[in-house]
């Protein structure tokens, strides 16, 4: 018997079973995907917004400040990569001055530190590749970047450190109430628990509806992204928003924490599971972006890729109590990565109400560490091949990641199993190639630590398989 179940391990998910592993609890995850962060954590923006976008009073207004302040901590102690960059949003007439003026007034009842109106040529002053169109700017010193999937990965991984079961591979099929709480029937057997959270992100609804009656609905929508190389990595220093409309924060142009450019999103309508990107999309995301800065070359484009939003009518998060020992946190679209920390506190504190016992335990350890070879001294480098020599065996150039570091994931708490997987974990792959010199060593490597045929190692989710599978060992045709 749980204590409690959190179904879905994404960013809201691990952040709920960190925030719950400093309690004396048997608390269980299970995820239906065969890693973690593997729907919207993986494809979005990541940003840590300031908080100035969010309506006054909304728990969104709440917790995205609560949790950009929680974030650059959490980020230190758990060795996650995070740069505090700040934001400008950009006015392209006097027109839009009126919704700087509110977004400044919503940021300051908000708490939102250091918020400044600035004009066009002050911004320039900060950002000089900005168009010469920018007639004001809101600009956010406490807005960060980071990596997402990195983020995600670190909260889950001290969570299993502290006690936390993942279940991975296990989809959840049904739930039944008991007498005790919950009876959670999965792809994979049936759970008890006292108490369930439902962090099943664009999947919420129709988790939520197993448990209560319907009360909302997912309403998904995709936003397609540009990837551009390292070369255009400068190109501005903060992270550059056009006013927000109805559908969004808008299209965005920021640094990324690994040194690269990222451009996008659009917002269009979607299924909950279609990360397609369409050329018409991606027109748009470039014409749009170019308003903003008018020099970012988009043929050092190395990706593009497409995440999806799990909108609702709500306009604000759902986290409440729509059942007895059942608790929905849905509808996490943006800021949800910027809330995720405070999400989990404020998860902890509702099943706190609804009759769950918080013990602080004993032992918390809120540590985590990896080696990246390529930050270390010369020094260093010579001391750790000499220790240990598969970290002088270079996997991917153009991030120059090692032998030894992909060995390092492999015998985490949380091992990948796929090739981006791999990458999520050491950024083998993340380069201007995109794994085309490093992606088979990836499968090599795989396969030799997991004891599998190459054919059996998959991409990333299951059944994404690289490799004619009719070998021996590869078990079946494809």
């Amino acid at each position: 018997m749980y204590d409690v179940l959190i179904i879905g391990c994404g960013i809201t998910g691990a952040a709920t079973a960190f925030e719950l592993s400093k309690y004396r609890l048997k608390v269980g995850v299970l995820e239906r995907e065969n890693d973690v962060a593997l729907g919207t954590t993986k494809a979005n923006s990541a940003i840590l917004h300031a908080g100035y976008d969010p309506e006054p009073g909304t728990l969104m207004a709440r917790l995205n400040v609560r949790g950009v302040e929680l974030a650059q901590e959490l980020c230190a102690k758990l060795d996650v990569p995070y740069r505090g960059c700040g934001s400008l949003v950009l006015a392209f007439s006097e027109e839009e001055r009126p919704t700087l003026e509110e977004l400044y007034r919503r940021g300051m009842e908000n708490g939102v530190p250091g918020l400044a109106l600035l004009t066009g040529d002050e911004a320039r002053a900060l950002e000089p590749n900005l168009s010469e169109t920018v007639a004001a700017a809101l600009y956010a010193p406490s807005a960060a970047i980071c990596s997402p999937w990195e983020y995600c990965l670190a909260l889950a991984e001290t969570a299993v450190n502290n006690g936390v079961e993942l279940r991975l591979n296990t989809a959840v099929t049904g739930l039944e109430q008991t007498s005790e709480g919950w009876t959670v029937r999965t792809s994979r057997g049936e759970f008890q628990a006292r108490f369930v959270v439902n962090a099943a992100g664009v999947d919420a609804a129709l988790v939520h509806d197993m448990a209560a009656p319907h009360a909302f609905d997912i309403k998904p929508s995709r936003g397609q992204y540009y990837l551009l190389d390292k070369s255009e990595g400068d190109r501005v220093g903060r992270v550059i928003f056009q006013c927000p409309s109805k559908v969004g924060k808008g299209v965005l142009v920021a640094p990324t924490v690994h040194g690269n450019l990222i451009v996008g999103p659009d917002a269009a309508p979607s299924e909950a599971h279609d990360t397609a990107t369409t050329g018409d999309g991606l027109r748009f995301v470039r014409e749009t972006a170019q308003r903003s800065v008018p020099s970012v070359n988009f043929r050092e484009s190395i990706r593009n890729f497409a995440g999806v939003r799990a909108n609702t009518a709500a306009g604000d998060f759902i986290l409440e109590q729509s059942a007895p020992r059942f608790m929905d946190l849905a509808g996490i679209c943006s800021p949800g990565l910027s809330a995720a920390p405070a999400i989990g506190e404020y998860a902890a504190e509702l099943l706190e109400q609804a009759g769950l016992a918080l013990e602080k335990k004993d032992g918390f350890v809120c540590e985590r560490r990896r080696i990246r070879f390529k930050e270390l001294t010369a020094e260093e480098r010579a001391a750790l091949v000499e220790k240990e020599p598969a970290f002088g065996r270079v996997i991917c150039r153009c991030e120059t990641v090692t032998e030894g570091e992909i060995l390092e994931a492999l015998h985490s708490p949380i091992p990948p199993c796929s090739v981006d997987g791999v990458k999520r974990r050491v950024n083998a792959g993340m380069g201007r190639c995109q794994g085309g010199f490093c992606g088979p060593r990836v499968v090599d490597i795989l396969a030799r630590e997991l004891k599998l045929s190459p054919g059996d190692i998959v991409q990333d989710q299951a059944g994404s398989w690289l490799l004619d599978r009719q070998t021996k060992g590869g078990n079946r045709d494809v």
